[in-house]
Order: structure tokens, then sequence, then C-alpha cells
């Protein structure tokens, strides 16, 4: 059986500001105070897992730990069918230390022109990790599959999302208003599950 999320504050693990403020855009409305681990000082553990669940673990077990609060933890990417699934659970680090996103997708579609690749369908995945201090767990998967662009339109959203469109859409993540994206989006998917299972 899930457990109620009842604490009237909790730690988005993670450093990347533009995931910090779309989950507490999505926590808002549960009346819940959602605080980064970067401004509690939290150090970001390392993630060796090979998948999004365990690395959204490890990262929500140890703000959890640290923080003794309830703590939820993001591990997404983008998968590109024509790369293997790449860059996966390395997503965030083809955009290197100074996360460069443009960089990243800038590989993204060198590696999609080297290979001569036609189909540009990718897919997003977020996985979702939340934490207690006493070690409970519990985790939600979402996905969402589209088409990449080239060159990347917008600058909302943050990561893949100007080169990302989703299946039935015409513009990118990156063009789209946030409330929009926040309704069909892996992350959008993925809060769903925990908001059944830990809100409603």
């Amino acid at each position: 059986m899930t457990r109620r999320l009842i604490e009237p504050r909790l730690v988005v693990a993670s450093h990347n500001p533009g995931k910090v403020r779309e989950i507490g855009e999505l926590i808002a409305p549960y009346r819940i105070e959602a605080v980064s681990a970067a401004s509690l000082g939290l150090a970001e553990p390392e993630e060796p897992e090979p998948t999004f669940i365990g690395n959204a673990l490890i990262k929500a077990r140890a703000a959890a730990s640290s923080a003794r609060l309830p703590a939820l933890a993001d591990d997404s990417g983008l998968c590109v069918d024509a790369l293997n699934g790449e860059p996966g659970v390395l997503s965030a680090r083809w955009a290197g230390p100074e996360k460069n996103f443009q960089e990243a997708m800038e590989k993204v579609h060198r590696r999609l022109i080297a290979i001569g690749a036609v189909d540009w369908r990718a897919h997003f995945v977020c996985a979702l990790a939340i934490a207690w201090p006493d070690g409970h767990s519990e985790v939600f998967e979402g996905e969402i599959h589209g088409t990449l662009v080239w060159p990347p339109r917008g600058s909302r959203g943050f990561g893949y999302d100007p080169q990302f469109v989703a299946d039935g859409y015409d513009i990118t993540f990156g063009e789209m208003e946030p409330e929009r994206k926040h309704a069909i989006s892996h992350r959008a998917i993925a809060f769903r599950k925990l908001v059944e299972a830990c809100l409603a």
C-alpha cells in the first residue's frame, strides 16, 4: 500500500533550477512547500544506476536522509530511437559540467546526421521517486513520445525541450506555454500517478 504525503514541506532533490521550478509548480496546488536541495546546501549524490528509477531513488533517499524531510527526486531524460536510446540516463551529462543543453542538442543532432538517420523519433522518460527519512519510498514513471526537430525552437522549458515535438502537436516543448506542457509532459504523467497514490 502506498504512503500518503501529509507533511507540509517537501525537498525537491535537484540542483537544476528549471526542474525545481517545474516540480514546485506541480506541487503548489496541494499546499505543500517545495524547497530545493540546493537551498538547503545538500550535496548532489553520484548517479551510477543504469535506470531512471534507480537514480531517482538514490537522489530522493539521500535528500530525505540529510534533510530529515520527505524528498522528491526526478530522474529524466531523452531517449532517441535511432541512437539506441541515447542519451537516456546520461542526458544531463551530455550537457557537460556547465549544463549547456545547446551543446547537448547539437550533439544529438550531429550523431543523427553522422549515421544518416531518417527517423528522428524520440521519447522523454521521467521517474519520480519520493522518499521519507525512515527509508520508505515510492516510485512513479511517465513517458511522452514525439519527434526531434532542428534547429531547436523556443526559449521556454529547459533541457532538450526546444528540440522535441510531442505527438499530436506542431510546436516544441520550448515553444509551449508552461501550463500546456505541465498537462501533457512525461513529468506530468508521472506526477499524476504520484498524486493519485500519495496526495489524492
